[in-house]
């Protein structure tokens, strides 16, 4: 009875409020994805697209939302969706990336751990088949934060991780959209690369479900963000860059504070996709946890920023995760492939800006 009378006591006193506060407010984890914004019009895809596009976002979901569901740690989750999108020839990321105009796929990506703001980035990566897989073994295997070209690679080949043919990363789409970007631009086009399929015959179906609009203009890049269980926050994004880009050229992808970002003590995570370079300018990931550390909501935070962006000449789109688990997505395009789920909110997708939010 004494024990109880002094519990009851400091209960009034607000000694035992904190924890069970956030105990009670977070859910037991939760999960978002993006697979890259731009002008995406309902026009431009058919119907055989948009089913493709919506079932290649849940199968990333239910990837990330499986670990989560185990225990798993939201890097983790991060991780484990996203490669799913690198190997998927639909999105600008691994098998499926942009090619520059010397007709190379140079691959970026970033990860953070929003427990210890330890993280790590990866560019211009030509052989390493999951650029994300990169990016962390750069954040725990080595005393470094950003690794790049020639030297990321023979990195990751020394941890273990799987090399690939450059081939491997060709699709025929992305090719063709290559060569009208050069037409375009007046820029000479590369040789085909080595090992590549032979060009088809009669060229590719316009509404192939398996190749994505040459007319798109999207800002391709994929990205995750995760509320685990112990409540640590995690953010990773992976990309092709640009068509036709040259000189080495590195967007805001792998730049952290630009294109990745991940807090528990601001309470946020962030994974952007948009004009680089003016996501760079702005620090838009950075810049949104800083609005939600000083009391803004995810998604005031996240539109405010992409807005700021935009007001530089930048286009885009933002994924967020607070830590209440409750997922943001803002944008200043017609469209962003991304999607939501959480222990108590179903698998949801969307393509098009004037859709619900996930």
């Amino acid at each position: 009875m004494h024990n109880l009378k002094l519990y009851v006591l400091a209960l009034a006193a607000g000694l035992f409020m904190t924890a069970p506060a956030v105990a009670q407010d977070r859910p037991a984890w939760s999960f978002a994805i993006h697979g890259g914004a731009g002008v995406i019009e309902r026009a431009d895809l058919s119907p055989q697209q948009d089913a493709a596009y919506r079932a290649s976002l849940a199968r990333a979901l239910e990837a990330g939302a499986e670990v989560l569901r185990n225990g798993g740690t939201a890097l983790d989750a991060v991780q484990a969706a996203i490669q799913l999108m690198e190997d998927d020839p639909l999105f600008n990321a691994g098998r499926g990336a942009v090619f520059t105009a010397a007709g190379r796929n140079e691959l970026d990506a970033a990860v953070m751990n929003g427990a210890d703001l330890t993280a790590g980035a990866v560019a211009g990566l030509t052989t390493t088949r999951h650029p994300i897989a990169a990016a962390r073994a750069v954040m725990e295997q080595s005393p470094h934060v950003m690794l790049i070209g020639e030297g990321a690679d023979t990195f990751a080949a020394s941890v273990g991780l799987e090399q690939v043919d450059p081939s491997f990363f060709f699709t025929e789409r992305r090719w063709q959209g290559l060569e009208s970007y050069l037409r375009e631009h007046g820029l000479p086009i590369p040789a085909r690369p080595a090992g590549a399929p032979a060009a088809p015959v009669g060229g590719l179906a316009a509404g192939d479900p398996g190749m994505p609009p040459l007319n798109e203009r999207k800002f391709g890049t994929v990205g995750a963000v995760a509320l685990d269980s112990a409540g640590h926050l995690a953010a990773g994004t992976s990309t092709g860059g640009m068509t036709g880009k040259r000189w080495g050229r590195v967007g805001d992808v792998p730049v952290l504070g630009a294109g990745t970002y991940a807090s528990n003590r601001d309470g946020c995570a962030v994974s952007a996709t948009g004009d680089g370079e003016y996501y760079i300018r702005a620090s838009v990931a950075r810049d949104i946890c800083a609005r939600i550390a000083d009391g803004a909501s995810g998604q005031v935070g996240a539109q405010a920023e992409v807005e700021d962006a935009l007001s530089l000449g930048g286009y885009g789109g933002v994924i967020v995760m607070d830590a209440q688990g409750i997922p943001a997505f803002a944008m200043t395009t017609s469209g962003m492939y991304r999607g939501s789920i959480g222990p108590d909110a179903p698998l949801t997708v969307a393509i098009y800006s004037d859709e619900p939010r996930p």
